[in-house]
């Protein structure tokens, strides 16, 4: 039976690298079939109906509030001017020095990435910070490459991250909270050392064929330009939900509303606060649509891989490739990276949801090694694979190919993976 459940799996990650099936209904139709076979009911308990599909489908409804909020809060970044801000600033401070520039909107990155990550944070410190550093010599691969680094060395302090892994992997927020604090000083060094690194080794390239900045010279300046740069104290809203969860220990979903709060009351005037209350919280929606989409078929997927039947059947074979000593730990799952790229089957955003579901409720590893594993690729997959919406938008926009992209980062993050497996089994194991 563990082996059809494994074929069925690998079914569906063919049908996700071939993008037969957007992956979240790739992930839906393999939770489904794991029940189907492994003999679970349509109704009743440990069923079909109700327990994987329905149960499921709500188990990471804190992460879907979480993800709308900050991309709310992403939205009036964006709105309000202050993530323009922040990269203005930094790149007038840097003046001509393309290191200089690369690291303070690497720095910015990191911090946009905090409140929210994929595309919109991309976007956010990109759509200023790729044009400038290219203009002052800094490689196209290198420009897209730190845009994404910065976000990743933002990720470990990302709250709707900490309410998925902690939903998911069914941990206290505390808990993930501390091995997140853990995995960022790898995070951060190796982000770091990218930007120094590849700035100097490529040298400076006076390049720029975007068109991007032609047009803006050429069209009406928009609300937000008119106005000029937003307020210097609103410049610390991204901070101000991660001073609150780290500082003071407030649950996830007040500091996401305490930074939405803090940004609307810094920038609006309270006449117009209704209207862009409004107006961000629905296009909050349509950036959250996609990633909470996702978060119902992971659900549906964890259920369906919990099922007692469903654990039972796969115990004896992860079991059996799993390795418990903490030097084959670390060496076995850092040359399994690559799994984590192009949708595969260690992509935690993936089957890799279903994978882990599987390692805890068999009790292969303590849930927190498990958190281990998949925060450490989750490092990977956010910078390097070429399907993530952040490097195909990051690596598009700067005029090169993602492809490009994932191979002059994956040997940073992969040490990265590597950092974190180290302190997991270490700690955990």
């Amino acid at each position: 039976m563990g082996i059809v459940i494994l074929l069925i799996m690998l079914a569906g990650v063919v049908l996700m690298l071939t993008r037969k099936l957007p992956t979240a209904f790739a992930l839906v139709l393999l939770g489904v079939a794991v029940a189907l076979v492994v003999g679970a009911p349509l109704t009743g308990e440990a069923s079909v109906f109700d327990t994987v599909l329905q149960e499921g489908a709500a188990k990471l409804a804190a992460t879907m509030i979480a993800i709308l909020l900050g991309s709310w809060l992403g939205k009036l970044l964006d709105e309000t001017g202050i993530a323009g801000t922040l990269v203005r600033k930094i790149v007038e401070f840097g003046g001509d020095r393309p290191t200089v520039v690369a690291l303070g909107v690497l720095a910015i990155s990191a911090l946009v990435g905090t409140v929210t990550g994929s595309a919109p944070a991309a976007m956010l410190a990109g759509i200023i910070g790729i044009p400038a550093m290219i203009a002052v010599g800094v490689p196209k691969v290198t420009a897209a490459g730190t845009i994404l680094m910065g976000i990743a060395a933002g990720m470990p302090f990302e709250l709707p991250i900490w309410q998925f892994f902690s939903t998911a992997l069914d941990l206290p927020v505390d808990t993930v909270r501390t091995f997140m604090m853990r995995l960022f000083p790898f995070a951060a060094f190796f982000a770091v050392l990218f930007v120094l690194v590849e700035t100097r080794r490529r040298g400076v390239e006076h390049t720029w064929s975007l068109r991007t900045f032609d047009a803006r010279r050429d069209r009406r300046p928009s609300r937000r330009e008119r106005l000029g740069d937003a307020p210097w104290y609103a410049l610390f809203t991204p901070a101000v939900p991660l001073v609150l969860a780290l500082g003071f220990e407030v649950a996830i979903i007040p500091s996401l509303l305490a930074g939405v709060l803090f940004a609307l009351v810094t920038t609006t005037r309270p006449r117009d606060m209704n209207t862009r209350l409004l107006r961000t919280l629905y296009a909050g929606f349509e950036v959250a649509a996609a990633p909470i989409a996702l978060f119902v078929a992971i659900g549906v997927l964890l259920a369906a891989v919990q099922l007692p039947d469903a654990v039972a059947a796969l115990e004896p074979l992860v079991e059996a490739v799993s390795p418990q000593n903490p030097v084959l730990f670390v060496l076995v799952f850092t040359a399994l990276v690559p799994l984590c790229l192009y949708r595969g089957p260690l992509n935690v955003y993936g089957l890799g949801a279903g994978i882990a579901g599987v390692l805890i409720a068999a009790g292969i590893y303590p849930a927190v090694a498990v958190l281990g594993l998949t925060a450490s690729y989750n490092q990977v997959f956010g910078v390097a694979d070429p399907t993530s919406t952040q490097t195909v938008w990051s690596a598009q926009y700067s005029g090169v190919s993602p492809q490009q992209v994932m191979v002059r980062t994956l040997p940073y993050v992969w040490c990265v993976a590597l950092g974190g497996f180290v302190v997991t089994a270490a700690l955990h194991l």
